[in-house]
């Protein structure tokens, strides 16, 4: 796969060379294409999908095997675990016509209103067209998607710690945050890492959803609320038309995306040898 995709994309690769992972410019009627706002939309929405779906997760994980009572443990992991269930098309539409209209609404002017000639926050969280379409809008709907899949992998991994380790740690006088913290966390640390990097690969990779909410506007921004677009956005808008070099483009930023998911299994493994190691 990864060959085809390099002799697919490297009549771009040959014609822009560097400038086409560094060019911010995307003309189809000058034949001039530039990957980087793809590059950098695709890692925030990931970013911002982990940094809000992953808190979640393990508090979903925890929660169920530590906290729940009997009777409403089995209800919410078979509801936690449907979302899983559910078509990506369907999280993009319910997106669209539903979460953007109330973000935009409800926390996009409100917010803009607020933060608006602020130094950092200003440049960060301000929105020059406050449609509910954008970046942030994006990691929000990512992170509803990859919830289900760290939340179930860590709930099993903790409910297979024997359960010796958690009665010791309460014999001796342990609040449960501090056996979250001090024996299961550690007990479970690899398969941690490697739900969250299975969640890291679902939100770089995710296609339908992100078209739907993401704006798929080619610009770079330094504010999470404009729109913007990832790499797999800008293949499904383009490439049942695309021809010629913008094929070839559209081909060059596939390989792109292959070789970041890569780079992103290289990483968990790295992570999950050195947790092993200590």
């Amino acid at each position: 796969i990864m060959l085809s995709m390099v002799i697919g994309g490297w009549p771009a690769f040959r014609a822009f060379g560097l400038g086409f992972l560094t060019g911010t410019q995307w003309d189809t009627q000058a034949d001039v294409y530039g990957a980087w706002p793809a590059i950098v939309g695709t890692l925030s929405t990931a970013l911002i999908a982990l940094l809000i779906g992953v808190p979640l997760s393990l508090g979903i994980a925890v929660y169920l095997t530590q906290l729940a009572p009997p009777w409403f443990k089995q209800p919410v992991s078979t509801t936690v675990e449907l979302l899983a269930a559910v078509p990506s098309i369907i999280y993009g539409m319910w997106g669209l016509f539903v979460f953007v209209p109330l973000f935009a609404a409800y926390v996009q002017v409100p917010l803009s209103n607020i933060v608006e000639g602020m130094p950092i926050l200003g440049t960060i969280l301000y929105s020059r067209s406050p449609s509910g379409l954008g970046i942030l809008t994006a990691g929000i709907i990512l992170a509803f998607m990859i919830i289900p899949f760290i939340a179930s992998i860590v709930r099993d991994m903790l409910d297979q710690i024997p359960s010796v380790l958690r009665e010791s740690a309460y014999g001796i006088g342990a609040t449960t945050w501090e056996v979250v913290r001090h024996v299961l966390v550690p007990q479970a640390g690899v398969s941690i890492i490697g739900a969250i990097m299975l969640g890291l690969g679902r939100a770089l990779g995710e296609t339908m959803a992100v078209t739907f909410v993401v704006g798929n506007a080619n610009r770079l921004s330094s504010s999470i609320m404009d729109p913007g677009s990832t790499i797999a956005s800008r293949i499904a808008n383009e490439f049942n038309e695309a021809l010629g070099l913008q094929l070839n483009a559209l081909i060059a930023l596939g390989c792109i995306l292959f070789f970041v998911t890569f780079v992103v299994l290289v990483i968990a493994r790295i992570l999950v040898a050195r947790v092993k190691a200590f």
